[in-house]
This record gives C-alpha cells, sequence and structure tokens, in this order.
C-alpha cells in the first residue's frame, strides 16, 4: 500500500468527548488514507470521503462506473448529469481524470491495483469478514454490485458505519449472521463511536469518541484491545 503524510486530526478531534458525525467520520477516514493511493470509496456514506480529501495528498479516486481522477461532490453550476459516481451522485472531475469501461474498471478493482477501498456494511467480524449486500430477510432486494470485487481485490479494506443498528444491536460481532460479502478482508473500522484495527491477534481500538474502552467492551460483547 502506499505510504505518505496523512492529515492531522481536524473537526473530527477525538477530544471532542461526543460521538462523531457521520461526515466527521468520512474526515477522520480522509485523514488516515496515505498520500498517493488509490481508493475506491463504495456507494453511500463513503462517497462523502471525497469532500475532505485535500488535492495535495494526491489520492486518485476510482469510481466502479469507469473514471479515475473523481473530485469532491458536484454542486450548483458544475453539476453535470453525465458525470456522476458509482451511486448515480453528481461528482467534480479533477486535472488529469480518465474514462474507461465498466470491464477496465472490473479489472483495475479484482486486478489488486486498488490501495484501499471504503465500503459500508451490515455486520463486520471480529475476523474481519464482510456483510453488506444482504441482511437475509426475504422481502429486501439484494444488491451487492461490485463490493465482492472489492473485498478481495483492494489491498486494505475499510468500513464505515454506525457501530449500532437503530435496535441497539451491535453490527461488530464475533461471526456474521447475515450472508458474507467476503471472508476475512476488513482491515479496519470506523464508526461514530471508535475506530477498531482487525488484527490476527484481535480486535484493537484506535481511538474512541465520546465512550471509552470498557464501555465498548460491555456494549459490544467482542474482546477489545
Amino acid at each position: 500500500m502506499s505510504t505518505g503524510t496523512t492529515l492531522p486530526a481536524g473537526p473530527a478531534d477525538p477530544s471532542a468527548g461526543r460521538p462523531l458525525t457521520m461526515d466527521e467520520v468520512a474526515a477522520v477516514i480522509a485523514r488516515d488514507i496515505p498520500a498517493g493511493s488509490f481508493v475506491n470509496l463504495g456507494i453511500g456514506r463513503p462517497t462523502t470521503i471525497a469532500d475532505h480529501l485535500p488535492e495535495e495528498l494526491g489520492v486518485v479516486l476510482h469510481t466502479e462506473n469507469g473514471m479515475l481522477g473523481m473530485g469532491p461532490k458536484a454542486e450548483g453550476e458544475l453539476v453535470d448529469p453525465d458525470l456522476t459516481n458509482a451511486g448515480k451522485v453528481p461528482v467534480t472531475e479533477l486535472p488529469g481524470a480518465a474514462y474507461f469501461h465498466h470491464a477496465d474498471s472490473f479489472a483495475m478493482m479484482r486486478g489488486g491495483h486498488l490501495d484501499v477501498c471504503v465500503m459500508g456494511a451490515y455486520q463486520v467480524s471480529t475476523g474481519g469478514d464482510l456483510a453488506n449486500w444482504h441482511t437475509g430477510r426475504p422481502d429486501d432486494i439484494p444488491a451487492v454490485g461490485g463490493a465482492m470485487d472489492l473485498a478481495i481485490g483492494a489491498k486494505e479494506v475499510y468500513v464505515m458505519m454506525t457501530l449500532f443498528t437503530k435496535s441497539g444491536a451491535p453490527k461488530l460481532v464475533p461471526r456474521c449472521t447475515y450472508p458474507l460479502t467476503g471472508v476475512g478482508c476488513v482491515s479496519r473500522v470506523y464508526t461514530e463511536l471508535a475506530t477498531f484495527d482487525l488484527r490476527p491477534d484481535g480486535v484493537h481500538v484506535r481511538e474512541t469518541h465520546g465512550t471509552t474502552v470498557a464501555e465498548l467492551r460491555s456494549r459490544l460483547g467482542v474482546e477489545l484491545r
């Protein structure tokens, strides 16, 4: 994976003493992406990370629908209906941006050419298994898209999600109960309450926001280091 400088903590400073907003979580992820990386941002919340990446870091964003060099979300007069990310959100292009066939885009994903991908998830296991395409409920519409390709093709897989469901159930779990997208592929999980590294020796807490490791242990029911 590419190496380089990362941004210092900005508006998402963990000393704020409260859970982060998801926009602040996006800023934390942008801070942690190494300079010069080739990165894919999954549909939904991960696409907001593009709005927090300084152009001078040289991070190159890849979109599944066939673009390298994507910039932040387009607004106002910058909106071009023919220029969107994979989630159909209007985006801008940076100098040197390139366009290519959908098949070529998937070849980049499957061929190990991406340093980092960031995706959402329904569940992540402590062993790094990812479930993000189907809840298993009969009335849900499965939508795997290119998630499986990204999960096995990117050198690092980050997940951006809330730590608990609306009903309070943990989404970081000992074992996924939803259909899997990838096995042992997730290396880091970013949430509004904490950031976790998933390593061979267990789950390590990188930083917390408005909570403590002891409280997280009691609510998650998983071993934390």
